[in-house]
This record gives C-alpha cells, structure tokens and sequence, in this order.
C-alpha cells in the first residue's frame, strides 16, 4: 500500500504543479477518515532551490530520502538540462517497481530519465509534439488528462496533475479515501473527458477563394444534411474533384472538417445558451442528442451535458 510519497524540488519547479503534489500527498486528512502519508520533499543541493517564478524555496532533504519511497514525483520545471542525480533517483524508483508521477511538463524529465520508453504518455497539449519528438519511443496521447502505464503516470496540463494524484490514491487506498481528499479540495474525484474540450480549435484557414466561399456556406447551413455531390456543385466541380481539392487546400476531408464546425458550434451554442440536447443537434447538424454525443466522446473525450456543466454560462450571484 502507499504510505511514503518523495517530491522532486528541481530547479525551476513550477510553483503550482508543485503545490498539487504537497496538498494532494502533503495533508493529513485521517481525522476525515482519509489517508496519512509520510511525505517528504527532496532536491539534490539542500539549500535554497529557486522556482519558475523567482521567489526561493528552502529544502532541507538530499535525495537519498527518495531511496525507498512508494511514490517518486516530479512536478514540471522550467530548467531543460536535469541535472543527472534526479534521472537517477527517477530510474530506480521505477526499477524497484514504486510509482513515478509527473504533472504536466515533468515528463520530459521522465522522458530524459529513459522510464517512458516503450510506454504511453502525455503532457500539456502545447508540448505534445514536442514530447514525442524528443522521445520517439513512447507513445504520446494528446488527448487526455492523464495516462498511467505499469505505474509510470504522466499528467496533462497544470491542474491535470491532481486528477492523476488522485488516480493513485484510488489505485492504492479505494474511492472512499480519494473522495475525502477530493472533497477537502473542493475538486471532483474523478473528472470525465481530456485535455481535447480545453485545445482552441480554430477554423483552418483557406487557401483559395472558391472554397473560402464554400466553407463560409457550409458554416451558414451546418443544420442541413449536406453531401459532398452538394457541395461539389456549389464549388462548380465534380464530386472526385472537389473532393481531392479540398483534402489538399483544407488539409481533411470535407466530411471531417463539417463534422469539427458542428463540434464547434455545439460547444458554443452549450456555453452560451439553455437550449436542450436536441435543440442543439438539430441546429448543428447531427440530428439527434445521440448522436451529438457520440461525436462529443469520440472527439471531446465528454458528454455534451459534462461539457455544459464544465463550461457553461452561469449567472453571477
């Protein structure tokens, strides 16, 4: 059962990926029935350890206290070259099997340390790419909110990093013990979808008039069951040629990029309006609320009612 937690003090840690790790494993909850954990925090220089933001933070522990530790955590940092002791501390935690968490950027230090090789992983959606290229070897997913491969847990983004602390809890000490210390937080226990309902998903840009004209009517009629021998002939062309054209000036098939407007257009008209489910999918496009929601999961990783809760209008009290 984890009992011992070890946080890595890196320079340059992220004062607030940081904080995730101290409140999550940090607090003694036992007086609410949840779990007490021997936690301990580490750098490799005991001594002032400066965070992204400037301001120092005075660790008194070296990483030998990391040694025997159930969970080894890294929360991100802005300093790129790790500094080879911590890769160390991170590789034998993994090889005496205990957990190894990462929030956010943090797993480019994994990565660096050689443990998500031949594993899936994730990090912020802005470094996805980057994490994959610089680490061919594992598997990125930039969709969700964390990813936990034979113990090794990769976050997304900032506050993504308390969904997978709380992943591990519920692993090691049950959903009663993770919904105490989701509730001290005032955070749900467990958040449904990804990191995908949080990417800005901009209309791709036309490379041609003709079809900036197309994609503008298409925008205008999305509640219309619209066909690609539709819109060939708007665009004055043949099917195969509208087709091929498209893929090669909007980077997609015609198919994909109205299926996304109408993603679009939900998201918006849930944010901003009380309209129901299948007003919605009616006005979009997808006919049904089944089918909006099918859509949703595929392509969100949430429900089109979670999505509203998330992100909905609320009136100010």
């Amino acid at each position: 059962m984890l009992r011992s937690v070890v946080a890595l003090a890196i320079p340059g840690v992220a004062p607030f990926e940081f904080g995730v790790v101290c409140e999550v494993f940090g607090v003694d909850r036992s007086d609410s029935g949840g779990p007490k954990f021997d936690f301990r925090i580490a750098t490799a220089d005991p001594g002032p350890v400066t965070t992204s933001l400037g301001f120092d933070m005075h660790i008194a522990d070296d990483l030998s206290i990391a040694a025997d530790a159930d969970l080894l955590a890294v929360p991100a940092h802005v300093i790129e070259d790790v500094d080879p002791r911590y890769l160390e501390a991170i590789r034998a935690a993994e090889a005496r099997g205990a957990w190894v968490l990462s929030v956010c950027s943090g797993a480019f230090t994994l990565g660096q340390a050689g443990i998500l090789d031949g594993r899936k992983s994730t990090t912020h959606w802005m470094h996805t790419d980057k994490l994959s290229a610089m680490y061919p070897k594992t598997e990125v997913d930039p969709d969700v909110l964390f990813v936990e491969d034979r113990k090794v847990v990769t976050s997304a983004g900032t506050a993504a990093g308390i969904d997978a602390a709380l992943h591990i809890v519920r692993k090691e000490h049950g959903a009663a013990a993770t919904n105490v210390i989701a509730r001290r937080m005032v955070v749900p226990p467990q958040r449904d979808g990804g990191q995908s309902q949080y990417i800005d998903a901009p209309i791709a840009e036309c490379k041609s008039d003709s079809f900036a004209l197309v994609a503008q009517w298409m925008l205008e009629n999305l509640h219309e069951d619209l066909t690609v021998d539709q819109l060939a002939r708007k665009a004055l062309m043949s099917s195969r040629t509208f087709a091929r054209r498209f893929r090669a000036d909007m980077g997609t098939t015609p198919a994909a990029w109205l299926n996304r407007q109408r993603i679009i257009r939900a998201q918006q008209l849930l944010e901003e309006t009380d309209l129901g489910l299948e007003q919605i999918a009616q006005e979009t496009g997808f006919g049904t609320a089944a089918v909006m929601r099918h859509h949703f999961v595929r392509v969100l990783q949430t429900s089109p009612m979670a999505y509203r809760r998330a992100f909905g209008a609320r009136e100010a009290s």
